[in-house]
């Protein structure tokens, strides 16, 4: 069995990694551990404030203590992102880790943040949350080509579209749960970027042997 860390932003990232992502991956023979990055760990409001020398230290120390490491960390929100692309992001966090294995230690930044994922199956939300406005939800997913391309600015991300149709929605709580409803085959299928992603944390067992 693989020993993955995963350098997570926020809480909800950490329960997505215990839950649904956790659950296949151990069944490919990678065991995750979500892990949140050191300025999460010392903040009462997590997430959303992600820097790429921080990251990238976190990475670097978790290597010594996992037989791999990637992240799970939002473009949205990144506070040194300025004009760069996701990929740039990616690049520039690996060249700051410094001399690792790039088949085991790989950055990974989602486009557009966590919640963009949930918009792989709105119906899902029905399911878990009972007031869930799932035709609006539906509507939104339907005006972009993937739910990864849903905006990323501060009226429009996933989240605050989400909680502006949906008040009492508890980020934490119930973004994984729906994730779990949702399963990651059909957020794979449905997510071009974390599909890529995906692929390649379960090839890690086959990678090491």
């Amino acid at each position: 069995m693989i020993r993955l860390a995963i350098s997570v932003e926020g809480e909800t990232e950490e329960e997505f990694v215990k839950g649904a992502l956790g659950e296949h991956l151990r069944g490919k023979g990678v065991h995750p551990t979500g892990i949140l990055l050191g300025r999460a760990r010392r903040r009462a409001r997590r997430g959303g404030n992600v820097t790429m020398a921080g990251l990238a230290d976190d990475m670097r120390r978790l290597r010594h203590s996992f037989d791999a490491v990637t992240s799970l960390v939002d473009f949205y929100g990144f506070r040194d992102k300025g004009a760069k692309s996701a990929d740039d992001l990616v690049q520039a966090i690996l060249g700051r880790i410094g001399d690792v294995d790039p088949r085991f230690v790989f950055p990974y930044v989602q486009v557009h943040e966590f919640e963009g994922l949930l918009f792989a199956s709105p119906d899902a939300f029905g399911r878990i949350l009972p007031d869930a406005p799932v035709p609006e939800l539906r509507s939104i997913r339907l005006s972009f080509k993937t739910p990864e391309d849903i905006n990323d600015r501060s009226e429009t991300a996933p989240s605050k579209r989400i909680a502006k149709l949906m008040p009492s929605y508890r980020k934490r709580l119930d973004g994984p749960k729906v994730a779990s409803e949702i399963g990651i085959g059909t957020i794979r299928n449905e997510c071009p970027r974390f599909g890529a992603w995906l692929s390649r944390l379960e090839a890690l067992s086959e990678t090491a042997s």
